[in-house]
């Protein structure tokens, strides 16, 4: 059992596309901590990327709305964008030593591990992926290897560096096509809520996918395009995983893009997905099998193409730190498995913890045999 009053730090917001739902995922987290076994700290991060704990938690009113405030007016009256190290060090002395971090974080510098990274150096026990997973979840290209490497069915793509597209785009557009028949999905290798995610049905649309997808990374996924269905499943635990029922996204658009999840309002998330016993049960093993494969830990939603022709099912992507607000589709499957979205948060926590126990249970130093010295971890190439 998690102990009585436990201190957490809620942090989101964050310099990425996801900027706004993470917002929304961080109310409905804060919403759902029991204030009497958790001391709850918001942490706002600014699309500039400043850090702005809060003093108190404001538990009348709504802490992101006023932290997200007190962050832009911040940013606009400070010419220095970027925090730097010793500011940052300024800001979080402020704040109480925590127990657990929870980092409802999307996107680019929040579940891509940089910022696990920190709470590892920092040695915190933080919701969700480590650094490896998280890396490579949000990065779709290395992810499709994984899953690849581990037998798992991914639909067949390609990767263009953006800067090639900007120097050569005749000979990209002409190796594309000579792989892959229209139509085809461009998306940003690192991203997601669908931004920046586009399809093209010729030329013409994908050299304009192809601009859209550079203007949010670096590197570009060009994917051969699946009449499919969109299943999702949650995954849950550390070690020993477990997989909800599977949902069905039904999307008010060609797509699942970012409207149809946050603008539109008229995608409709079908719970339990209409699926015979057997796929049902394929799904929640592929998404177990997919969580173990890029060493997950706490959570994901695990996102499946289920064809229509032929009834093949590919896993598409793993989300390590899915939308979490209580209408979103990873706490949904949840609730209709067994699970209410307090007892899920609850039990976040509870896997955070049992992960950095186990880490802190490992040796970090060794002794050289003949016991004349003892030497730090890394210290010694193998």
């Amino acid at each position: 059992m998690v102990p009585a009053r436990l201190r957490v730090a809620v942090l989101y917001g964050g310099r990425s596309g996801e900027h706004e739902v993470s917002l929304a995922s961080a109310r409905s987290v804060i919403a759902a901590m029991d204030p009497n076994r958790y001391e709850i700290y918001p942490v706002g991060i600014s699309k500039e990327g400043r850090w702005l704990p809060s003093e108190r938690y404001l538990g009348d009113g709504d802490p992101v709305r006023m932290i997200a405030g007190e962050a832009s007016a911040r940013s606009s009256s400070d010419t220095t964008l970027a925090p730097r190290a010793d500011q940052l060090a300024r800001q979080l002395s402020r704040f109480p030593r925590v127990d657990v971090v929870f980092p409802v974080l999307h996107g680019t510098f929040g579940e891509d591990g940089t910022v696990q990274g920190l709470f590892e150096l920092a040695d915190l026990p933080y919701v969700g992926a480590g650094v490896l997973g998280s890396a490579v979840g949000m990065d779709k290209a290395v992810m499709k290897d994984v899953l690849s490497a581990h037998g798992l069915p991914v639909v067949e793509s390609t990767t263009v560096l953006a800067s090639r597209w900007a120097t050569t785009p005749e000979a990209v557009i002409e190796e594309i096509e000579q792989r892959f028949a229209y139509p085809l999905f461009v998306k940003p290798c690192n991203l997601g809520s669908s931004v920046g995610v586009s399809k093209a049905r010729d030329r013409r649309d994908l050299k304009a996918a192809l601009d859209t997808a550079a203007r949010y990374d670096r590197r570009l996924l060009i994917e051969r395009a699946v009449n499919a269905r969109e299943i999702e499943c949650s995954v849950l635990g550390n070690d020993e995983p477990e997989a909800s029922l599977p949902g069905e996204v039904v999307p008010s658009n060609e797509f699942y893009d970012y409207r149809a999840k946050y603008v539109d309002g008229d995608s409709q998330l079908v719970i339990p997905a209409p699926l015979d016993e057997a796929t049902t049960e394929r799904v929640r093993r592929l998404a177990v099998e997919a969580f173990r494969a890029i060493d997950g830990s706490g959570l994901a939603r695990v996102d499946f193409f289920l064809c229509r022709d032929s009834g093949q099912l590919y896993v598409n992507e793993l989300n390590t730190m899915p939308g979490f607000t209580n209408i979103s589709m990873y706490p949904k499957l949840w609730e209709a498995t067994g699970l209410t979205y307090s007892e899920l948060v609850d039990r976040l926590i509870e896997l955070a913890l049992e992960r950095h126990r186990q880490k802190q249970s490992l040796e970090r130093s060794f002794d050289i045999p003949d016991g004349r010295a003892t030497v730090e971890a890394g210290d010694v190439q193998t």
